[in-house]
């Protein structure tokens, strides 16, 4: 499982999902499907279109990973997580044949996914990448529309060490004849999703062309933006995302939805806004820039990468707190030569590991921390990390916590 051992884990052709797509009768060709990747904003992004499909009266199934508390997560049909008994069925009624095959947990859980949204007979489903896009096993798709958000660097162990190698392999989900949106034009990546576009003979849109923002007001609970279009039309949108990040996803979003539109969908724009003001009571999405408490003020992040701990961050800026504090952890492959230094070394820090083998033990985190004048304790969990920020932490300070998914989970 990737999600806990890491490299190992990962499978670097489509050998198997094929194999257990042809087992299972090739549910995937059985609904429509938007296909989701990029280095940061995919999962929002992926909730966000979900949201709207829902609003707009489409049965809509949405695949995301990693899950932060129960594994039904990933799996969702307007809103609500697959039935327990869907998922023990399935693994009843396949083990002997995927344990043949030698899928990962991975390749079970897109089987798995697949094989519910046809048994369901959703209208559209927004499926994920779990990592990278050529080689991951939702890629096995013919999608409606394909979504690149974003390109940066992670998982460079992986994917490749440059921007240029992690771009081709998120340019890999591109389809003869499928339009796709990039999120976020950038001089390095931009000519390797023209080329790959052209030669599967599609359209390519970059959503940072078309849609500018215009004014942003952001709020604990609720943000304002208006952006405006190539034709000079202003569009506003309210939402319930107040991450400063999501300006970008929502922007992805818009292109998006005219472009799917165009291909036919019928998406009113007030049902949009609607969705997009009401995206976590629609799709139970959590742990971005999520809110637990006001006073001292307590926001959980996701974001653990150079590009999203880098906005994240900077949106710290922003609150009038005396004090901040960290409870912070990683993953061990991660490269903190490039990420500790974006904290503030005025806060005060809590390190822990998350708990899974893949977790960065917490004295390790804390000596390369303080190398970098982030100072502070380690300790044997996360848990307990928090509850001694909590205990520290005055009315008018602000906790973060972050560094990975997987902290996030065990303090929601």
């Amino acid at each position: 499982m990737y999600s806990r051992i890491g490299k190992a884990a990962y499978k670097t052709d489509l050998t198997n999902t094929l194999q257990l797509c042809d087992l299972l009768n090739h549910p995937e060709k059985q609904f429509i499907s938007i296909h989701v990747a990029g280095t940061n904003g995919k999962g929002s992004t992926s909730h966000m279109l979900a949201a709207i499909f829902q609003s707009c009266g489409y049965k809509t199934g949405l695949y995301t990973s990693p899950h932060l508390k129960d594994f039904r997560e990933r799996i969702r049909m307007d809103g609500e997580m697959i039935p327990e008994t869907h998922v023990t069925e399935f693994v009843e009624k396949y083990k002997e044949d995927v344990l043949r095959i030698g899928c990962s947990f991975f390749e079970w859980t897109v089987g798995l996914a697949f094989d519910f949204f046809a048994k369901k007979k959703v209208d559209v489903a927004v499926i994920e990448t779990g990592l990278g896009g050529r080689l991951d096993s939702t890629n096995v798709i013919m999608p409606a529309l394909s979504v690149i958000t974003n390109v940066s660097r992670d998982h460079t162990d992986m994917l490749g060490d440059t921007i240029e190698k992690i771009a081709y392999e998120k340019a890999g989900i591109i389809k003869q004849g499928v339009p796709v949106v990039v999120g976020e034009s950038d001089v390095v990546t931009e000519n390797i999703f023209k080329k790959q576009a052209d030669e599967k003979i599609t359209k390519v849109y970059f959503a940072d062309k078309h849609f500018k923002l215009i004014s942003s007001h952001l709020d604990l609970f609720v943000s304002e933006h208006k952006f405006q279009d190539l034709k000079g039309d202003e569009v506003q949108i309210s939402s319930d995302l107040t991450g400063s990040y999501q300006v970008k996803n929502i922007v992805t979003v818009l292109q998006s939805i005219s472009v799917l539109r165009e291909c036919g969908f019928k998406l009113p724009q007030e049902k949009v806004a609607t969705a997009l003001s009401q995206v976590k009571k629609l799709t139970g999405l959590r742990g971005r820039w999520d809110v637990l408490q006001v006073s001292p003020l307590i926001i959980a992040d996701v974001a653990h990468n150079e590009s999203g701990l880098y906005n994240s961050l900077k949106q710290l800026d922003e609150y009038d707190v005396k004090q901040i504090h960290f409870v912070v952890g990683f993953v061990r492959d991660k490269e903190l030569s490039s990420i500790l230094p974006l904290f503030p070394q005025t806060a005060k820090y809590y390190f822990c590991a998350p708990d899974i083998p893949r977790g960065l033990v917490a004295e390790i985190l804390h000596k390369q921390a303080d190398g970098c004048g982030l100072y502070g304790k380690s300790y044997s969990s996360v848990r307990q990390a928090f509850d001694e920020a909590k205990k520290k932490a005055g009315i008018d300070d602000l906790i973060y916590v972050g560094g990975s998914n997987f902290v996030v989970a065990e303090i929601l």
